[in-house]
């Protein structure tokens, strides 16, 4: 059965269990100690929702989401389990109490007993999720088209931002304790932006777009070796689409390398 748990103290070592398998890790905690930390915070935050399935006595499964009521939204932060049982249990639980919210869940391609349930129930699924680490130290060349997000270009960042995604240009306007956002700049308006978390021992980009008119003109480059020169002394790493091989090849000649058997794939459905 599923319990709502106050603490996960207890709980670490099961967690890190789980965590060293390759076939059910969460790949975006794949340090011990961060995951650690990610859960003990957890059921002292008021929008995390920290679950954990048992069998009489013995934990088969733990689950950390992210609830936002007002938008009707929950996202899988953290699901460690090896039970097909416990993730069917999950999957009505959420159901029965979130009726019609979204939710989207990161996990880790090799997860077959979550991927099957998810086919099953008619989810969405992105592209699989390449994770790639700053191993390199590319030399930062200052670019003058390069600028920090300012409100003067509140109006044209927002309007070439993606739509389709969770931190949308005004939730990331409103959190300035979490992300930089870095614009590529023409003619006094954006045409390009890097959303990129800030107050993490290893950061990453969430969102890397330049328009399509302004496309070849070295922007995309720019704004990254600024990012990573901001970044430092912090780690960086990023996700990318397994296909997209010209933004592999990009990240590569900036000093990402390929990161083996920590990839994801994120879920879209409707409960």
């Amino acid at each position: 059965m599923l319990k709502l748990l106050s603490s996960t103290k207890e709980y670490l070592d099961f967690a890190a269990s789980v965590n060293s398998d390759p076939d059910f890790s969460v790949p975006v905690y794949s340090g011990t100690e961060e995951l650690r930390q990610r859960l003990l915070e957890a059921p002292q935050k008021p929008d995390r929702l920290v679950l954990g399935y048992f069998e009489g006595e013995e934990l088969l499964g733990l689950f950390v989401f992210l609830v936002e009521k007002s938008e009707k939204y929950l996202e899988m932060l953290i699901g460690l389990s090896r039970s097909a049982r416990a993730y069917e249990e999950l999957l009505a639980f959420l159901r029965g109490n979130y009726p019609g919210w979204q939710c989207d869940l990161v996990y880790n391609p090799r997860s077959r007993p979550l991927r099957g349930l998810l086919e099953g129930s008619g989810a969405q699924f992105d592209t699989e999720q390449q994770k790639m680490a700053l191993t390199g130290d590319p030399p930062y060349v200052s670019d003058s088209r390069i600028e920090l997000y300012s409100p003067k270009y509140r109006d044209s960042y927002t309007a070439i931002h993606s739509t389709d995604v969770y931190w949308t240009a005004e939730k990331v306007i409103a959190a300035p304790d979490r992300f930089r956002v870095i614009l590529a700049v023409e003619q006094g308006e954006a045409v390009g932006y890097i959303d990129i978390t800030c107050n993490y021992d290893e950061n990453e980009p969430f969102d890397v777009f330049v328009k399509e008119s302004c496309r070849r003109k070295g922007y995309g480059r720019a704004m990254l070796t600024k990012a990573i020169q901001l970044n430092r002394p912090k780690a960086m790493m990023l996700t990318v689409n397994m296909d997209n091989a010209p933004a592999i090849a990009l990240y590569g000649s900036l000093g990402f390398e390929r990161v083996e058997g920590q990839n994801d794939i994120v879920a879209h459905l409707t409960l």
